[in-house]
């Protein structure tokens, strides 16, 4: 099984920042994406950034040119570098990993951590 411990929400004023972390930990023998997801109050779960094996970068157009996703591949650890934050922002924010526990298995599962709260407000 795999872990993800978050790390890094909290409350912030409308254009301050804040940086999320996620470490990944247990039986990984390889990881292919890591990423963030949200979810508001009343609205369904959406991804905020990916990021996969490849280096390839994927973000809502929401946050695009604001939040910036970065992976340390040696630590199994994904960032979420969160600038320019907006009341809209405000979420509870999911660390979701795509791995492989085993070099006998045949597909990635999905795991995910039990989530941060960030709240963007004054």
């Amino acid at each position: 099984q795999v872990q993800l411990v978050e790390s890094g929400g909290g409350s912030v004023q409308p254009g301050g920042s804040l940086r999320l972390s996620c470490a990944a930990s247990g039986r990984i023998f390889s990881i292919n994406a890591m990423g963030w997801y949200r979810q508001a109050p009343g609205k369904e779960r959406e991804l905020a950034a990916n990021v996969i094996s490849s280096g390839r970068i994927i973000y809502a157009d929401s946050v695009k040119g604001r939040f910036t996703i970065s992976r340390d591949n040696a630590k199994n650890t994904v960032y979420l570098q969160m600038d320019s934050l907006k009341p809209e922002d405000t979420a509870v924010y999911y660390c979701k990993t795509q791995a492989r526990s085993s070099p006998f298995s045949s597909s990635w599962d999905d795991y995910w951590g039990q989530g941060t709260q960030v709240t963007v407000s004054s």
